[in-house]
């Protein structure tokens, strides 16, 4: 079983970056995204095979 934890720092910038590519070639389990920086609405990634769980932060910009 393979768990990845990522401190992404700004998840719309990395997705920008090749995103989908590196998350499939960690071939993980289970991924754990921090610092996404979001806002509900602002993304949409559709990854088969996974389920997603998102807490988004209240202010824009902020990371925790």
């Amino acid at each position: 079983m393979r768990f990845i934890s990522w401190n992404v720092n700004g998840l719309r910038a990395v997705v920008k970056k090749g995103f989908e590519d590196i998350f499939w070639s960690l071939d993980a389990d289970f991924v754990c995204l921090q610092e996404t920086k979001l806002q509900e609405g602002q993304i949409s990634l559709d990854l088969p095979g996974y389920e997603s769980y998102w807490c988004y932060a209240e202010k824009k910009g902020y990371s925790g």
